[in-house]
């Protein structure tokens, strides 16, 4: 596990295993930046905004979005600053929908054509364009980085950062049953990095026990030291009351607890994983870019 900066992702590829095809040539890997949506028409526009440099500069291929049903604008509006929309239920047409940010994220991998995926949570207020360059640069400068966060703090008087949910229920729970993970210090951010072709590999937990497990189980298969946190600066979205929070801890401290074997797969609060995308869809796997 390391922490740092991020740095500039145009200077930091080159040379690397990640970015070398055949007869050492520098192949850069495709970006895809997904942003899962419901309801989200005030922010999303912004949000896709902050990405448009990347596109512009080549650092990222494309911006999807993966409308979740919604009631409002958020498609229109999304598809108006630029993105790539898609519905949820057009992508794996034969597998229901099931309500929850996991499902999105997991649809939105099955959706994406890059090599690598940045995830953002559409619900940011005028985020920095720097927070997709910071998340890349780390994963595409050292080959043994699987996974890239972010942490932030909020403009927020004497909040350092982590909400409610990381301060009182992730960040314990795993100080408690994943001390390898503890130094964490927000795993619930919605904004990271990672291989297309890893996440294929991996199960996606449910509703808002997503960032949780794909932080476990990337530990489990990579180790810890393929973590890293980078530093976002200042992040601010939309503030739950305290009502929306119960059930997302809920969520969260049933998916920790399943990864370590202390609940069982599947129950009354939360549905099972949705299995590898790997599984489901065959010889669509792509490899790391340079992998052999």
């Amino acid at each position: 596990m390391s922490g740092g900066d991020g740095g500039n992702v145009n200077g930091s590829v080159h040379g690397t295993k990640a970015d070398r095809g055949e007869a050492g040539v520098v192949k850069r890997p495709a970006v895809s930046v997904i942003l899962p949506a419901l309801n989200e028409e005030a922010t999303v526009a912004s949000v896709i905004e902050s990405v448009r440099p990347s596109l512009a500069a080549g650092i990222v291929d494309e911006i999807i979005v993966v409308d979740s049903d919604s009631t409002d604008a958020t498609a229109e509006v999304a598809a108006a600053a630029g993105a790539r929309v898609v519905n949820w239920a057009d992508v794996l047409p034969d597998v229901p929908t099931r309500p929850g940010k996991g499902e999105a994220l997991w649809r939105g991998v099955a959706a994406a054509r890059g090599d690598v995926v940045v995830f953002l949570d559409a619900d940011l207020r005028d985020p920095s364009p720097a927070f997709v360059p910071s998340l890349l640069a780390p994963l595409l400068a050292d080959d043994t980085m699987r996974l890239v966060k972010g942490h932030y703090r909020r403009d927020a008087p004497g909040d350092v950062g982590g909400g409610r949910v990381t301060e009182l229920t992730a960040r314990p729970l795993l100080a408690a049953f994943r001390p390898d993970l503890a130094v964490i210090r927000q795993p619930l951010s919605g904004e990271y990095a990672a291989w297309r072709a890893d996440l294929m590999e991996l199960p996606f937990a449910a509703r808002y026990g997503v960032e949780i497990g794909l932080l476990v189980d990337v530990a489990d298969r990579w180790g810890a030291a393929a973590i890293q946190e980078v530093d976002l600066g200042v992040r601010v979205h939309r503030n739950r009351p305290l009502g929306e929070l119960a059930p997302m801890a809920v969520e969260v401290s049933a998916t920790l607890l399943r990864k370590i074997g202390l609940a069982p797969a599947t129950g009354e609060d939360l549905p099972g994983d949705r299995p590898p995308l790997a599984t489901m869809l065959p010889g669509t796997r792509r490899e790391r870019v340079g992998d052999e």
